[in-house]
Parts: C-alpha cells; structure tokens; sequence
C-alpha cells in the first residue's frame, strides 16, 4: 500500500475486515508481524510514531470530564500546523458546545470533535477512521464537504477508512478495498468508474449475460436481481 503525496485516499472494506489494524500500524499503535512501514522516505523503528500524521481514531480516547475547548487546546500542541481560525470556525459550523464537556456530548458530537482536530491540524497525513459514525446524513455531508473545501485550499495527503463506499465515492480520488487483511484492489475512482457497470433485470438474463465475467456484488429481489461487474 503506497500513499501518495496531496491526494485523498479511500480505505474501504466492511467491519473487521483489518482497516483500523492496519491503520494502528502506520501510526505506530501496533507492530507489523513482518513487512516495512516507511513514512517520508524513513523506515519506522518498533514503537515509533511517523512524524507529521493525525490519526483520528474511530473510538477517541478523549478525557470524558474535559470541555470540547481543552481537548483542542491539548492537541493544538502536537501539530505545528495547527490552525486555530479553522478550528473556531468549525465549531460554529457544526454547531458544537466548545464549553462542554466531552461525557456529555452524543456519539456524533464526539465524532465531530476528533473531525475537527483533524481537519485544523494540517498535518501532512491525516487519518480518519470511520470519521462519520453517529452523524446523520446532513451533518456527514457538511464534514465531506468542508473537507474538499479545506484540501483544496492546503492540499495534503489524507485517508479516510469506511465501510460507507457509497458517500465517499465523490470525495476520493484513489481506493484501497481490504479483505480480511488483504488488499484485494488498489485503483483510481474514475478508472474504477469507467470499469464499472451495474446491471438490472430478471435473474435468468442477468444470470446468463454475466456468465464467466467477474461479479463483485449482487443482490435479488424476488426475481428481479441486481449485479455489479468489472470489465476486467
């Protein structure tokens, strides 16, 4: 798995399938049981955290009795990029409480708070982990969105690990689908497009029209069934 510089990469794969393993990895949380982690051109010693990464994990680990504000504050020292207009900013777009605390807030205000030291880090490679998890529809297409508006602005590496392909597909350039800690396809989004189709109709035509050509997901509803092949 190669990241490539200023680009915004999709990690995707169902539950358990060993995204938030793999991302412990690059991060320094665990160790490989064989392989190399190089970041910036350096091979990563056992235990070391590559420099220049936030990872914004899937479960924060943030200090239940600390206000929204003091949890940006602690972790405004460990990025030399932090930018605190855009965190402020951001706080007001999503509507959070920067003086409560963080036991009291719901699933997805929690989330949002991990999105923001994210997003105001600036980190040369930035890391979300099932980022969206507890947000309605709404406010997950307002954190997308806020986030291509930022990249665009102060372009930078970043993945984004989910099992939510659908929502992320306009927001990705490249994609990486794991499979039970394998990466079974690596590939830009459009070039995945084009190679793409989704077909509907009885199961019997289906059936034999996608003889022999390779299936990734199907689905059927009475007799009406729905596929999607590759052409490759």
């Amino acid at each position: 798995m190669r990241l490539e510089e200023n680009t915004i990469c999709g990690l995707l794969g169902r539950n358990g399938a060993g995204k938030t393993t793999l991302l412990n990895m690059i991060t320094g949380g665990i160790f490989p049981s064989y392989g190399d982690i190089i970041a910036h051109g350096s091979k990563l010693s056992k235990g070391e955290t590559p420099k220049g990464v936030c990872f914004v994990r899937e479960k924060n680990l943030f200090f239940g009795g600390a206000r929204v504000i003091e949890i940006l504050q602690f972790s405004s020292a460990f990025h030399e990029n932090w930018d605190w207009p855009l965190a402020h900013e951001l706080i007001q777009k999503f509507k959070l409480n920067a003086n409560k605390k963080i036991r009291q807030l719901s699933r997805g205000m929690e989330s949002l708070v991990g999105n923001i030291i994210g997003l105001a880090s600036r980190a040369p490679i930035t890391i979300f982990d099932e980022p969206v998890l507890g947000l309605d529809v709404l406010m997950r297409e307002k954190f997308y969105r806020v986030l291509l508006e930022d990249y665009a602005d102060h372009p930078r590496t970043i993945l984004l690990s989910t099992h939510l392909i659908d929502e992320i597909a306009n927001v990705i350039e490249q994609v990486y689908i794991i499979e039970s800690g394998s990466i079974l396809l690596h590939d830009h989004v459009e070039h995945i497009r084009l190679q793409s189709h989704l077909l509907s109709g009885s199961q019997d035509a289906i059936k034999q029209y996608t003889h022999n050509k390779r299936v990734i997901y199907r689905e059927s509803f009475g007799k009406h069934s729905r596929h999607l092949r590759l052409n490759r």
